[in-house]
């Protein structure tokens, strides 16, 4: 009997150790492909206008079946042109730009219901995301047959004697948020779903940040001709029109599909 008891310890010792979660069996990595696009100046409303192929990697941990840490890398461009405006006064002002994006964030994903990989209780979740990031940004335009970075001509006479105002700094804050569905694949692979929006604290994603353009002949003697001809390219060459919305900050988004592997084996149960 007390050998029996013995045996009996040892195989369910031995069987909560295999189901115990370690660092690894919580971990996954990935990658994701989508698309991203811009809401700002140039593209005041309209949703997936001008989006451009984006993708990157992943990493989670779960901590739990309800709430996953993770961390993202995130490439891609955005871009808009006031030429294909639906409205008459953007398509006078007759700006255009792209640029490049880099993003690395780091939040949680919030499960809706309970997830596991490999469960037929707990296969699929929707969940909420919300993350904080930095990003790089280069705004361009495409000028005499060559892109021109637009930062450095000080467009709006960012340090000149007319503005007292910084350039811009290329790297910028941003609040990923969003939601997403998670299907598990098997025990050690998971499929997902993402829509989020980025909330960044510059005007500048577009180059378009004042009201009102800046006095060309005084860019032109402080910065150089080809500034004062970028900053104000309207069609009917109007010194005084409008040149953005100095009230509201540029947006963009990322929709794109995941998939994730877990880097080690362990139990479906958390504790």
């Amino acid at each position: 009997m007390k050998r029996a008891f013995i045996i009996l310890f040892l195989v369910l010792a031995t069987q909560l150790q295999a189901q115990k979660r370690t660092f690894l069996s919580r971990s996954e990595v990935g990658l994701h492909v989508g698309q991203t696009y811009y809401l700002g100046d140039l593209n005041p409303y309209q949703q997936f206008k001008d989006a451009h192929l984006a993708g990157g990697l992943i990493y989670r941990f779960d901590f739990n079946n309800r709430l996953t840490f993770r961390t993202t890398y995130l490439y891609g461009q955005i871009a808009a042109s006031d030429s294909t405006s639906p409205y008459p006064l953007l398509q006078n002002r007759n700006l255009s730009f792209r640029s490049t994006l880099h993003e690395a964030a780091a939040g949680l994903e919030f499960h809706f219901v309970p997830f596991q990989f490999g469960s037929s209780r707990y296969p699929a979740t929707a969940y909420l995301l919300a993350q904080f990031g930095v990003f790089h940004m280069n705004p361009q335009t495409y000028y005499n047959g060559a892109w021109q970075d637009l930062q450095p001509l000080a467009t709006e006479g960012q340090g000149t004697s007319i503005n007292t105002q910084k350039p811009y700094s290329l790297y910028q804050f941003c609040l990923p948020l969003g939601m997403g569905v998670k299907v598990s694949m098997g025990k050690m692979a998971t499929f997902n779903f993402d829509l989020s929006i980025r909330k960044t604290f510059t005007d500048y994603l577009d180059d378009v940040g004042a009201d009102f353009y800046a006095d060309p002949q005084i860019i032109a003697e402080e910065v150089s001709d080809l500034a004062a001809e970028l900053s104000n390219q309207s069609l009917d060459g109007n010194r005084f029109g409008k040149r953005g919305t100095s009230s509201t900050n540029d947006w963009y988004v990322y929709a794109g599909a995941t998939v994730t592997f877990r880097l080690g084996k362990g139990g479906g149960c958390f504790y």
